[in-house]
């Protein structure tokens, strides 16, 4: 039996797929796990979802509540059986979970095959609410368009792709191209939703990813998702997270009947525990190679050994689509996706795993580091845990944290200095303005501003990020058109009735924006808003980074780039990007290009300017390596990232993204800690 005293810390082990021969055996008539929904063996199946305390044991675990029957307790005291020898998670049908189907009302329904049941609802065009591993998914067709528009109704969701789960790798040939490499990342224990390019003229409605050129699609990991795609004729479904707008996803029939029941016409239920929400996991590849969207089931809680010793601490991360981690030795260990911590249920959830994960590992932290940003909700959870630990409490500022978590996954020295490159949307600068688009000498414990995008006044707070509209009228302003000019473009590009107060509110943006009255921001995501109104691809921002995914999507339509080379200028001490040149560039030729090539065009430039500025300052600095780093949510660009490269080759450097963790806010608790420990600890 495993002992409870710390002898050595040992990683928590992740959720992984079921594996190919448990899935034999649910498709085997002869076998006692026949169309056995939950069958895992000690190679497969949850692990860290169902885990109350470590050690790993079955007594520790959610499936404490299922006693082992003769059969099953037999295997697992047989060291000649490999594959249920002490395997904590196993069970069959004598004494494993059971499946129940339940009505939107929460009546049991008296259903014998529950597979059977759901998939002929779900070819009827029902909505249902399916419990898996760490939490509840919607699965409904997702060839039907009316019933895909139903979904998007129900849940509130206009334009935010939904996810789609295929039979195997011969469907998703059927509807999306992959790129070299994702059949081995759909195929692997971890099995992620993988972002790709949609295949032109499949099955799969227009509404599943509306104005985007990719799909996620993932294949099943669970017993009972093997089983229900082999019944849908399509051999794919929408199976998207299980919440309601800006909620965490469920993880109890409570939270279903109370938040869903309006949006799911049937329930599927199991009465196994979840113990650790664990949204899937999301893969995208940028200019060819993978990319974290989301680090979740499969990869979380895997610790990042860096190299330092960062001690023990604890980071609350960001604001949106966030992680929190946790620090001993020279490891980090990042919680599963969170998310937007806006939302009260999503900042406890947050509190509830930092606090778990210093118990399992006996962390007592001297060092709990959070953003600068003064209005994050996160710092009050911050100060708590400061306090609770007497710990030291240090803010970090946003874009050193992207950048010193590429550093941590590179495992970089101590002494090591770099340039980055950090671009994302909103970023608080130690000056009180919005950073975004920003070039940054840094090491471990400091930063020096050395370029950015042009700053301009963007007014209106967060409407600015909901109408991309408000962008670009700030940045015309910025331009030197004046008030009229300004109102006569926008009503020749059909953008004045985009904002809910029409002339009067496009009006008032301007003279703000003039007069300098409201945030000045060097924001690469609010100046990608701003051409993608421009060019007409979105104009309400419905979901986090929809405009510049849409951007991203004209452009993969497009032929050719354009001949224009970005304009860089130095301003109030650093180089600067001028984008007011670029906007001027492309209403000169709005009308003679393209709106596909100006899209390419325009990205392609911006990181073109970024990689020159890096260039420029990398070259002849003392012990830098050579190459750039590169993080941040646009990060993902690819695009901006083949204009990064393209400027960086000229002077024989590279450029790094991050692999193990998200460039986005996901991975940024990684640098918080890493930053935070070296200014108290030194990290030596």
């Amino acid at each position: 039996e495993s002992r409870s005293e710390l002898i050595e810390r040992s990683m928590i082990p992740p959720d992984i797929a079921i594996c190919p021969y448990c899935v034999e055996e649910i498709l085997n008539p002869n076998s006692r796990f026949h169309l056995y929904h939950w069958n895992s063996c000690a190679w497969c199946g949850p692990r860290f979802s169902m885990i109350y305390m470590i050690p790993y044991d079955r007594v520790n675990t959610s499936m404490r509540d299922f006693p082992l029957c003769e059969e099953c307790s037999r295997a697992y005291s047989d060291p000649s059986d490999t594959r249920r020898f002490h395997g904590q998670g196993i069970s069959c049908p004598k004494c494993g979970p059971k499946t129940r189907v339940y009505n939107s009302r929460g009546e049991a329904l008296d259903v014998q095959d529950p597979v059977s049941f759901i998939a002929e609802r779900i070819l009827e065009g029902a909505i249902v609410a399916i419990k898996g591993v760490g939490g509840y998914h919607i699965a409904c067709l997702a060839s039907r368009d009316d019933v895909v528009r139903e979904l998007r109704v129900r849940k509130r969701r206009l334009e935010k792709p939904f996810a789609l789960m295929a039979r195997d790798y011969s469907v998703v040939l059927d509807i999306a191209k992959p790129p070299p490499g994702a059949k081995e990342l759909l195929e692997s224990p971890q099995r992620p939703i993988v972002v790709m390019p949609k295949r032109e003229g499949s099955r799969v409605s227009e509404l599943v990813a509306p104005g985007l050129s990719t799909i996620g699609v993932m294949l099943p990991y669970t017993g009972f998702q093997v089983l229900l795609l082999r019944s849908i004729p399509d051999g794919f479904l929408i199976m998207t997270s299980g919440n309601i707008h800006g909620r965490p996803m469920c993880t109890s029939l409570d939270c279903v009947l109370t938040e869903l029941s309006s949006v799911v016409d049937y329930i599927v239920e199991h009465d196994r525990v979840i113990v650790h929400r664990v949204d899937d996991s999301v893969i995208r590849y940028t200019d060819g190679s993978p990319v974290f969207l989301r680090r979740s089931r499969g990869y979380a809680p895997e610790w990042i050994e860096v190299g330092v010793n960062v001690g023990e601490a604890i980071a609350v991360g960001a604001e949106l689509q966030t992680a929190g981690a946790i620090s001993f030795d020279n490891k980090i260990v990042l919680t599963q996706f969170i998310g937007d911590i806006d939302e009260p249920g999503t900042l406890e959830d947050l509190e509830k795993e930092l606090l778990w994960f210093t118990r399992v590992y006996r962390v007592k932290p001297r060092v709990v580091a959070l953003d600068m940003h003064p209005l994050y909700h996160n710092r009050s959870l911050a100060r708590r845990l400061a306090e609770d630990f007497e710990a030291e409490l240090v803010e970090v500022q946003h874009h050193h944290a992207h950048a010193a978590a590429l550093m941590a996954e590179i495992k970089a020295s101590s002494d090591e200095k770099f340039i980055a490159i950090t671009i994302d949307g909103t970023g608080y600068g130690d000056d009180g303005s919005i950073w975004g688009g920003e070039v940054l000498k840094v090491n471990m414990k400091s930063y020096e501003r050395v370029g950015s995008l042009k700053p301009f006044t963007l007014p209106g707070g967060d409407s600015s990020a909901i109408y991309p509209v408000k962008p670009l009228i700030s940045l015309l302003a910025a331009s030197g058109f004046s008030e009229e000019e300004v109102l006569r473009l926008l009503g020749e590009l059909n953008l004045v009735n985009t904002l809910p107060h029409g002339v009067k509110e496009a009006r008032l943006t301007y003279i703000l924006a003039s007069r300098g009255r409201g945030a000045k921001t060097t924001s690469l995501g609010r100046v990608l808003d701003a051409f993608s109104a421009l060019l007409g691809v979105c104009s309400f921002r419905s979901y986090e980074g929809e405009p510049p995914m849409k951007l991203e999507s004209l452009a993969d339509r497009g032929g050719k780039l354009l001949d224009y080379e970005p304009r860089v200028v130095s301003q109030d001490g650093r180089l600067v990007v001028d984008t007011t040149d670029l906007l001027n560039w492309v209403l000169e030729r709005i009308s003679l290009e393209r709106k596909e090539d100006l899209a390419l065009t325009v990205q392609y430039g911006i990181g073109r300017a970024l990689g020159a500025i890096a260039l420029h300052y990398a070259k002849g600095l003392r012990n830098t390596s050579q190459y750039i780093l590169v993080s941040g949510g646009a990060a993902v660009n690819t695009y901006i990232i083949r204009g990064i490269k393209s400027s960086l080759e000229e002077g024989g450097l590279r450029l790094v993204l991050p692999r193990s963790v998200p460039p986005g806010d996901g991975g940024i608790a990684l640098g918080q800690i890493l930053v935070a420990s070296c200014r108290v600890n030194n990290c030596g």
